[in-house]
């Protein structure tokens, strides 16, 4: 079998191919928003498709010397991105294709037949791009693979490469453990072998200086250098962020992947945990501060990256991850199986009212999250002991705590 890996890396391009670099952005980007125009406009009518479009593109590059300039390959790429585009938004995966803006994501693509690699040294080697010519980029990982396309791509941290590979791979035997894996946001990931996992705490710092700079955006003019050159800082900021989560769960996901066969997730409602209390005029929400508060935090702590990069390095060693039911999990004992929300004294601590078993919170929600992968007491782990109390704390009786599924499920 086939994987598909991406190999990105920082380029060092000289001025005069930066400013090449922005060209083909922003052509690649002009062809975007004209043929999404059109097929907004005439595509049903006229059933417009790639085909089609790359007929108009041929001749508007006839007509305009400077579209011509651009590489016929990677304004064909662009045509390739909005048909896959519009083809998401009919099947109901993505929502209807937006225009493209400057600054924002500005890339490039080229087909990786058209684009060579050479070794410099130990740390540096070089790509040559058509119509852009030889550029240095920092080698800090070996390429494997066959080269299918290559992305050039814009973010506040500079410019990047990035090399999408085709890899030939037999997946080994899977490892029989089992982890299940509890996701927070005191602690980011706490493991049901009693393992926590924390964001590096230098997030704290430049959250603080992020803040600072944000702070001084507000205070410049609007329309000046100094409030653009202010807004750059706290992008750049932002990007350092986003690096360093991503490289956290890279390693983490990682980490997992090698020691255990199957991984077990709570089924988390990320959306809806994180929905606005603003309400409305006439019934306004309550805590609002706190809870855009949560919400930041919840967002930050990247729950869904985490869950993505944990199953294709799964699946890459033979692995699976599975998803159980959420439902008190963070209420259940570990021990006993008695399920009350008065045993989770505070964030951290969890002492069972019933047999008086005392852990880590996380990790003893991690522990039932696992228990519950192959059982068939998926709602609620634990019923098939006697409890000596069953309660939520929303005053119902134990006949009614938890009620029956009616699915097949005691």
């Amino acid at each position: 079998m086939t994987i598909a890996r991406g190999f990105r890396y920082k380029l060092e391009p000289l001025p005069e191919q930066e400013a090449l670099f922005r060209q083909f952005a922003g052509v690649c980007r002009l062809v975007y928003n004209l043929a999404l125009e059109q097929r907004a406009t005439w595509g049903r009518k006229h059933r417009l498709g790639y085909v089609a479009q790359a007929a108009d593109l041929t001749r508007l590059r006839a007509e305009f010397d400077w579209v011509r300039a651009v590489y016929v390959s990677c304004q064909q790429q662009a045509l390739r991105d909005l048909d896959r585009a519009f083809q998401n938004f009919f099947a109901g995966r993505a929502s209807f294709p937006h225009p493209r803006r400057r600054d924002v994501a500005d890339s490039f693509r080229f087909p990786g037949r058209e684009v060579v690699t050479k070794r410099l040294n130990a740390n540096w080697s070089a790509v040559r791009l058509p119509k852009i010519g030889w550029v240095k980029f920092r080698d800090t990982r070996p390429m494997r693979g066959v080269v299918k396309n290559v992305t050039v791509s814009l973010d506040p941290l500079g410019w990047h490469v990035a090399f999408t590979c085709e890899i030939a791979h037999d997946a080994p035997m899977p490892s029989p453990e089992v982890v299940g894996i509890d996701r927070g946001v005191a602690t980011t990931l706490a493991l049901s072998t009693g393992e926590r996992l924390k964001m590096p705490g230098s997030l704290g710092r430049i959250e603080a200086s992020k803040r600072k700079a944000q702070r001084v955006v507000a205070r410049r003019k609007r329309g000046s250098n100094r409030r653009r050159r202010a807004q750059a800082r706290v992008a750049r900021l932002r990007a350092q962020q986003a690096r360093m989560r991503r490289d956290f769960h890279h390693r983490a996901a990682l980490d997992i992947a090698r020691r255990y066969g199957v991984a077990v997730l709570e089924d988390l409602n990320t959306r809806g945990m994180t929905a606005s209390a603003r309400g409305s005029v006439a019934e306004p929400g309550r805590k609002v501060r706190q809870k855009a508060g949560l919400n930041g935090a919840i967002l930050g702590a990247g729950w869904r990256l985490f869950a993505t990069l944990l199953t294709y390095k799964m699946e890459e060693r033979g692995g699976q991850v599975v998803t159980v039911p959420a439902r008190f999990t963070s209420q259940t004992c570990a021990a006993c199986g008695v399920v009350d929300a008065r045993s989770r004294e505070s964030q951290a601590v969890f002492r069972c009212i019933g047999c008086g078993h005392s852990d880590h919170a996380d990790t003893n929600a991690a522990i039932n999250i696992e228990r519950r992968w192959n059982t068939p007491l998926l709602d609620v782990e634990g019923l098939h002991r006697q409890p000596c109390e069953a309660s939520t704390g929303r005053d119902l009786p134990v006949s009614e705590n938890p009620r029956r599924s009616r699915r097949g499920r005691c």
